[in-house]
C-alpha cells in the first residue's frame, strides 16, 4: 500500500532540522525492510507572528510503498524516533495516511491550501484527521506539529506542491546542457519554463549555483527561465522557487 507521512515543527533555532529528522525516518524504514520511501519534499506554510514557527514554517512529507503488516510498527517507531531526537523546546507532530483508505482526499488537500494564507489550530488538524481516518499524533512540547504534518500530507497529494531536499549534483555552474542529459544523470523526470512550457529533451540550458527541483504534475521538475535580454534557458534560483 501507498502511505504519506507527514512532521512539523522537530527542531529548535538553536538545534535540529526536520528534513533531516524525515530522512533518518526513511532511513529507519528502509533498513527495517518495512517499505521503499520515495522522495522528500518540503511544502511551506503560512507566516505570520501569531504561528511560533522557527524559521521559515515548512512541513515535510515523503510517501512509501509499504507491506500492510508494517504500518502499525512504522507508527509506532516514529512517534518513538520524534519523542526520542526531536530538539528541546520543538512541538513535534507527525501524520500518516493511506491513500487507498483516504475516501475524501479533496478535504485533506483543501486543508493543506488553507494552511498557506489562515492560522490553524489544533482542534481543526485532529478534527480532520478523525473525519477521514488519517493517523496524527503530537510526540512533545505543546505538539502544534501535527498542524503542518496534517497540511504537509494533504499538499504533496496534490501532486502540484513542494520542493524536494536536496540538491542536484550536474556539472559546474554555468555549464550547459541538454534535458536528455540531465534526465539521464539525475532523478528529474521534466524541465519547465516557469511560464508552463515543457523543454524538449534536445533543448540546452545553463546550470545555475543550486539546482533545486520542484513537484509538478506528479513528477520530480526542474524550472527554467530566461534572463532578460537573452536567449537561452537557465535554471532557476531560490527567488524563483520562494512560493514551492
Amino acid at each position: 500500500m501507498k502511505i504519506f507521512v507527514g512532521i512539523d515543527d522537530t527542531d529548535s533555532i538553536d538545534q535540529g532540522a526536520t528534513g533531516e529528522s524525515a530522512n533518518q525516518l526513511i532511513k529507519l524504514i528502509e533498513e527495517r525492510r518495512w517499505g521503499i520511501c520515495q522522495g522528500l519534499t518540503r511544502h511551506q506554510l503560512l507566516l505570520h507572528p501569531a504561528i511560533p514557527y522557527t524559521s521559515h514554517n515548512s512541513s515535510m512529507c515523503f510517501t512509501a510503498d509499504l507491506e500492510d503488516a508494517n504500518l502499525h510498527s512504522l507508527i509506532e517507531e516514529a512517534g518513538k524516533f520524534l519523542e526520542q531526537n526531536s530538539a528541546p523546546g520543538s512541538d513535534p507532530g507527525l501524520c500518516v495516511a493511506i491513500e487507498e483508505h483516504l475516501k475524501r482526499a479533496e478535504e485533506l488537500i483543501a486543508y493543506g491550501y488553507e494552511t498557506k494564507c489562515r492560522v490553524m489550530t489544533k482542534a481543526e488538524a485532529y478534527g480532520l484527521a478523525r473525519k477521514l481516518g488519517v493517523h496524527l499524533s503530537e510526540h512533545g512540547g505543546a505538539g502544534i506539529g501535527v498542524i503542518g504534518a496534517l497540511a504537509g500530507v494533504g499538499l504533496r497529494m496534490t501532486k502540484n506542491d513542494g520542493r524536494f531536499q536536496g540538491k542536484l549534483k550536474l556539472k559546474r555552474p554555468g555549464a550547459a546542457m541538454s534535458v536528455a542529459e540531465i534526465k539521464n544523470s539525475s532523478p528529474v523526470e521534466t524541465v519547465q519554463s516557469l511560464a508552463g512550457r515543457i523543454l524538449r529533451d534536445d533543448e540546452e540550458l545553463r546550470l545555475g549555483k543550486k539546482l533545486k527541483t520542484v513537484l509538478l504534475n506528479g513528477k520530480r521538475t526542474l524550472l527554467v527561465y530566461r534572463p532578460e535580454g537573452e536567449l537561452g534557458w537557465k535554471t532557476c534560483t531560490n527567488a524563483h522557487l520562494e512560493d514551492y
